[in-house]
């Protein structure tokens, strides 16, 4: 993890900001916590939503190459001996001698206890599943392990989606699900914990087009953060060298992102070869070999693998869209979201809470709400409403004034720019469909005035 920050933002405000305003809490909070176990609230929960589906149409719906699956969590104990899992999914463990602390070895970078300077014990490995028994009984022939990945479902599933699927090579498996992993230290808010969502695909390839591919899905997926409105500049390559790769890969990139703690991983996309199948076809007995029907060869395909975490995607998010600026001679804190991650897509504001304003207010609340997510807000000051939706990153908020009840229009403001625009209640739909599938805000017959114009009061 590079030791150079994002000065902006830090984690206490992202940890502040997320309990404060419902994106992520404590598990289990009242019993005081549970340690790297995360509950995301009203707001997180859409945004990680959104975000795995803005993931699935884009990798999965969009594409003729793609497939999806939803693997058990739970699969037969085999498959990780297969995998290599039962004997080499380890890190080093080592344990203070003074005050009993346990750290993982190689991340560490001195000699001694970070907590209090003691002596250390000798590195042993540590395997990372947890294991739990399946069934009555608890013994050795009962034990199986919570996941901990999800690319191993997509493997032991080729044949079948082979057959059931019928997809010709290159053609890909995709999925999102929980995996599981006993982590010897966790920490940095949600960037590691032992309970975690990934997002992985298995694009399965003809042997010797790997090099084509592997760029192909490693430039993909890096433009695939940068479309959803992730800054250029908080993103990287990060080249795994060849000490670095497991023995059976055939490379390896991450795609690093500028977190408060500095440059770490977002997203892997590896070069896998044909291990995978080899593994799963020798210790199964089964044949996984590929019929191409083109050029009458039978053979194991190769893998690119990209793979991406998503509750790292959502920290990323929250750390790149915060910005802090000054609106009417206060200070602001802003989620600058894109629309498409957006919690909720627009705030419906009217002046007052009573009739015949708030029955407005409600019929477009009802409108709008049918095609997205939308917030209804009466409570305070116009201007505390719009700093509330800033910083949740709601891109648009819609004020219903006395005057729209004779010029049936309101006023719908830009979060990021503060300009705003007053327009038809009939066009209120489309304008707001439009802008939020990224329309620049100066098309249209209409002009986005500058600033938190006051609505017309009464």
């Amino acid at each position: 993890m590079s030791e150079e920050t994002n000065s902006k933002v830090t984690m206490e405000k992202i940890v502040s900001l997320c309990r404060r305003r419902g994106f992520i809490f404590p598990s289990s909070e009242i019993y005081g916590g549970l340690s790297s176990c995360w509950d995301y609230g009203p707001l997180g929960v859409e945004l990680k939503r959104n975000i795995k589906e803005a993931w699935w149409k884009d990798m999965v719906q969009s594409r003729d190459d793609m497939v999806g699956l939803d693997t058990s969590i739970l699969m037969h104990p085999q498959v990780w001996v297969a995998s290599g899992h039962i004997q080499n999914f380890s890190d080093p463990l080592v344990e203070c001698k003074a005050c009993h602390q346990r750290w993982r070895g190689d991340e560490l970078k001195t000699p001694a206890c970070p907590a209090c300077g003691g002596e250390l014990t000798d590195p042993r490995q540590f395997n990372l599943m947890f294991k739990t028994f399946m069934g009555p009984l608890e013994d050795a022939g009962a034990t199986v392990y919570l996941r901990p990945e999800t690319a191993q479902g997509m493997f032991v599933n080729f044949p079948n989606v082979v057959a059931s699927a019928r997809k010709k090579l290159p053609f890909g498996i995709a999925q999102v699900g929980k995996s599981f992993r006993n982590e010897i230290t966790t920490g940095n808010f949600i960037f590691r914990d032992r309970e975690f969502e990934q997002m992985e695909i298995e694009y399965f390839i003809k042997p010797g087009t790997q090099d084509k591919w592997f760029e192909y899905w490693v430039n993909e997926r890096m433009s695939w953060w940068q479309k959803l409105g992730m800054r250029p500049e908080h993103l990287k390559f990060r080249e795994h060298c060849k000490e670095e790769l497991a023995h059976y890969a055939l490379g390896c990139f991450d795609i690093n992102f500028l977190f408060p703690m500095g440059w770490a991983e977002l997203e892997g996309i590896a070069s896998r070869g044909d291990y995978d199948l080899t593994q799963h076809a020798s210790c199964s007995g089964k044949n996984l070999q590929y019929n191409d029907e083109e050029t009458k060869e039978h053979y194991l395909p190769y893998v690119i693998e990209p793979s991406a975490g998503v509750d790292r995607g959502v920290l990323a998010f929250l750390c790149d869209a915060y910005d802090e600026d000054i609106a009417d001679g206060e200070p602001r804190a802003i989620l600058r979201f894109h629309p498409r991650i957006a919690p909720i897509k627009a705030a419906v504001l009217p002046l007052s809470k009573k009739e015949p304003l708030a029955n407005l207010a409600r019929d477009i609340f009802n409108t709008l709400r049918t095609d997205w997510l939308v917030q209804y807000d009466d409570t305070q000051s116009i201007g505390r409403r719009y700093r509330r939706q800033d910083e949740i990153g709601t891109p648009f908020c819609i004020t219903i004034d006395f005057q729209s009840l004779d010029d049936r229009q309101v006023t719908v403001r830009e979060r990021d720019s503060m300009t705003q625009i007053r327009l038809p209640i009939s066009d209120l739909k489309a304008t707001l469909a439009a802008k939020l599938a990224g329309e620049p805000l100066a098309e249209g017959s209409r002009v986005w005035k500058s600033g938190d114009d006051k609505p017309a009061q009464k």
